[in-house]
């Protein structure tokens, strides 16, 4: 049940908010050393950033400015916890140690009251990965074991979207269903037909902030390579170092996979991949394989086609997430691939396992 005075900071929080650019956290701890300091640790893109305070007799105020909410983490320096960083004032008490915090403001409340509905499903998120470390090397290495590992994984994570989708249309005033969606659309495989109905149930002040804004523009690239989309042309260099146009597959189905010589869940679905190029090659059938490999690594790209006996045609930029081609798909997670018709149209995505071997029968029966 949330406590009484987590109602009051709430009822007294300002309704322009998110008009502010500056964060305050005060806080006190108990128990700890003279001249401790406190330390609130954010990414700004792929750039760390660290505001710090003095700790002066358990008390503490750090501030920052910052023009959109960020998850981060408040930390003596020994020990730490996750927090979202919000415009206004966030209050940090502990009776001991920071572990045992308790975080006040509007998202970090909302998030407590998200987190207590998701523990069942990260508890078992958690047991299957501990079982997986625990597996030997041989087990781990083969295919099967790490697919079903995959697979229950997979579920999971599913299921735990389904729980924050449910959150976001219940929370429409909340800027933690916004930051939800935009974790959602960076790093899964989110569908336009999904996200747009969900941003625009959110409130107008969500949406007119710089957050809101910029994830309208999210929403316009996911539009490009959407489902019933004509894809975006790409030129990349082959193995060889010649160009390859997506465009000159025109006439062909064109399943567009992108994967790296270094993840373990690409290689464990490339037995499904060459199966299916073998039975329907000579069907107007063909897969782009597009790496997002390491600058450094052209040779474990290279040994990894080989070795998986990958046929097809292979492209990269060596540029992993930084290549042009990942962010014209807006590529944040991998496997994930694009299946594209005769006319250049993308007909389905992210199709791995039995739903790519559905798939493609479907189409090749006919």
């Amino acid at each position: 049940m949330m406590k009484p005075f987590l109602f009051a900071v709430l009822f007294l929080a300002p309704i322009f908010l998110w008009a502010q650019n500056n964060y305050r956290i005060e806080g006190e701890l108990k128990n700890v050393a003279p001249k401790a300091k406190i330390y609130v640790v954010y990414g700004i893109g792929s750039v760390g950033h660290t505001d710090s305070a003095q700790i002066y007799n358990g008390k503490f105020v750090v501030t920052g400015t910052i023009n959109r909410p960020y998850y981060g983490w408040i930390s003596t320096g020994k020990a730490s916890i996750r927090l979202y960083i919000e415009p206004g004032t966030i209050t940090v008490v502990s009776a001991d140690s920071i572990e045992n915090a308790v975080v006040v403001s509007p998202m970090n409340i909302d998030h407590q009251r998200l987190k207590m509905v998701l523990k069942s499903t990260e508890d078992q998120l958690k047991q299957i990965d501990k079982e997986y470390q625990s597996a030997t090397p041989e087990q781990k290495a083969q295919q099967a074991f790490t697919k079903a590992f995959v697979k229950q994984q997979d579920l999971l994570y599913d299921k735990m979207w389904q729980i924050k989708a449910q959150f976001i249309k219940e929370n429409t005033t909340s800027m933690l269903s916004l930051c939800l969606l935009e974790e959602y659309s960076n790093f899964t495989y989110s569908d336009i037909s999904e996200l747009e109905p969900m941003y625009t149930a959110l409130s107008e002040e969500i949406k007119s902030s710089k957050l809101g804004k910029d994830y309208a523009k999210l929403l316009t690239l996911i539009k490009t390579v959407s489902v019933g989309a004509m894809a975006p042309d790409f030129t990349q260099p082959d193995t060889s170092g010649k160009s390859v146009t997506l465009s000159s597959f025109r006439g062909k189905y064109v399943l567009v996979d992108f994967w790296a010589s270094w993840c373990g869940p690409c290689r464990a679905e490339n037995p499904n991949l060459v199966k299916n190029y073998h039975q329907y090659k000579d069907k107007n059938f063909t897969i782009l394989g597009v790496s997002l490999d390491r600058p450094n690594g052209r040779e474990a790209w290279l040994n990894a086609i080989h070795k998986d006996r990958l046929e097809w045609t292979h492209v990269s930029e060596l540029k992993v997430w930084q290549s042009d081609i990942a962010k014209q798909y807006n590529i944040q997670v991998i496997p994930q691939n694009f299946l594209i018709n005769p006319e250049g149209k993308i007909i389905a995505k992210n199709l791995q396992g039995e739903t790519l071997n559905k798939k493609l029968a479907e189409i090749f029966s006919k």
